[in-house]
């Protein structure tokens, strides 16, 4: 049966995928993926020591020999290739980018040559508790991750907005 351009089953997938889950990732799709972000993340951290000075000031750090100009665009380049990349393959889970780093940051502190190796580890770590919460929590049936994380993320970005306007 078609409802109007696609099937029933399509348009359930399209809206788990608009929702964000991790339920139909094929092994070949998933191996690709980890090259990607092993490439992309590895292009990063090697520049940990660049990112430090940059949290400083950008004009600090080009006096300390930080190439600014192609540190942020690799910088970008790079987000944006790990961003669209985990898009395409799992939907738009939310909050995860605004959760873990900030968590990380606040645990193991503001070295980039250690927080970025965390932040990329706990988000993934995070994604899959959000996952195995909603297959645990109304089993047989699943609760999308990003639905979960909007769950936890939700909260989380008002108590974060809340400390800014308090300080």
């Amino acid at each position: 049966m078609v409802y109007g351009l696609v099937s029933a089953n399509k348009s359930f997938s399209i809206s788990r995928w608009l929702i964000g889950s991790l339920d139909a990732i094929d092994y070949p799709v998933l191996g690709g993926f980890a090259i990607v972000v092993a490439l992309s993340s590895g292009l990063v951290i090697r520049q940990a020591r660049s990112w430090n000075l940059m949290a400083v000031d950008p004009a600090w750090a080009a006096t300390r020999g930080a190439r600014v100009t192609r540190l942020t665009l690799i910088g970008y380049a790079a987000g944006s290739v790990l961003t669209a990349a985990t898009v395409a393959l799992t939907g738009p889970i939310g909050f995860v980018g605004l959760v873990v780093p900030h968590v990380v940051r606040t645990r193991i502190g503001a070295d980039h040559r250690v927080l970025m190796p965390c932040a990329f580890l706990g988000g993934g770590i995070l994604l899959a508790a959000c996952d195995a919460i909603g297959r645990i929590v109304m089993a047989p049936s699943e609760v999308p991750a990003g639905a979960v994380m909007a769950i936890l993320g939700g909260p989380y970005l008002l108590w974060v907005l809340r400390q800014r306007s308090a300080a």
